[in-house]
């Protein structure tokens, strides 16, 4: 993919890498497919670095206008799914 993933450079060397893990693993459910358990821990750590939904909002806003791909509709059918399921999204 040709497109730089949206970091907050206040966030120590760690978090920025966990964040690039979350939205890579957004990447996963929409390419091929991804565990619910692995996404959703995936997710509350990004949370950790992110508890502001408001800056949850604008920052996946961004992932999502540069790759199409949308967090929020990921990490709501993973919510939905079963633990041990596998998310598998569609543009």
């Amino acid at each position: 993919m040709e497109y730089q993933y949206p970091i907050d450079y206040s966030w120590s060397t760690d978090e920025i890498i966990d964040v690039i893990k979350f939205f890579e693993t957004i990447e996963k459910a929409y390419e091929n497919g991804i565990g619910r358990d692995e996404l959703m821990q995936s997710y509350r750590r990004f949370k950790e670095i992110v508890p502001s939904k408001a800056e949850e909002k604008t920052i996946c806003g961004e992932f999502e206008e540069m790759s199409g791909y949308s967090s929020y509709r990921t990490i709501k059918k993973a919510k939905e799914a079963a633990s041990g399921d596998r998310i598998k999204m569609n543009r």
